[in-house]
């Protein structure tokens, strides 16, 4: 017997639902889509980027999350996600208080310092380029997230975006052994070859 899926008419009510498993969910015109495992090499390159972050001790290791921290970010068009489960983000501090109960950052939380995402493999008119080069551009410059990578193996690439006047300004394109700059971690010493590396 096929179940019904559940549908949702607030984000306040899908953050209520509890189907006892461990999946994750995005939530979709009121639907919830379940979301794949992550490959191993974006995971490997997820990891690197933590472990490189926090070994240069710009930021407190705690801030970092890996896939786990949920985003609200705004429908922009029909089929946009009202969730986003990136791969990197930085919090700020007062993430810390505000997601005790849920690592949830909504609407009316202040959005994280930093967000990236690793491009899946396919051409530029795949669902995972789209999803990542131009959907959720949009929604992370309307949800006012500061800085946004763009980590692209297949292209061997790392882009950087700063947000001003509300659109993604490119900071740059990283290739080899580019520094990358970042304007939100000025201090930060890190080539691109050292993330992409970790997914071969």
């Amino acid at each position: 017997m096929t179940q019904a899926k559940p549908r949702f008419s607030t984000f306040e009510e899908y953050l209520n639902y509890d189907d006892g498993s461990d999946r994750v969910y995005e939530w979709i015109d009121g639907e919830l889509v379940e979301l794949p495992p992550e490959s191993e090499p974006n995971t490997a390159i997820a990891q690197e980027l933590f472990w490189l972050f926090a070994t240069a001790q710009i930021v407190s290791r705690r801030l970092i999350k890996l896939y786990a921290c949920q985003l609200q970010v705004p429908v922009i068009e029909s089929g946009d996600a009202a969730n986003r489960f990136p791969d990197f983000v930085v919090l700020r501090e007062e993430h810390l208080a505000l997601t005790q109960s849920q690592l949830t950052i909504t609407s009316e939380m202040p959005p994280p310092i930093l967000v990236a995402e690793i491009v899946s493999p396919g051409d530029t008119n795949s669902e995972n380029y789209l999803r990542d080069y131009v959907r959720k551009r949009a929604q992370y410059a309307a949800r006012g997230i500061p800085e946004y990578w763009l980590i692209d193996p297949t292209r061997k690439v790392v882009i950087v975006l700063y947000l001003e006047r509300e659109q993604y300004r490119e900071v740059g394109q990283f290739r080899e052994k580019d520094c990358i700059s970042s304007p939100t971690f000025p201090d930060l010493t890190l080539m691109a070859a050292q993330i992409l590396a970790a997914g071969r």
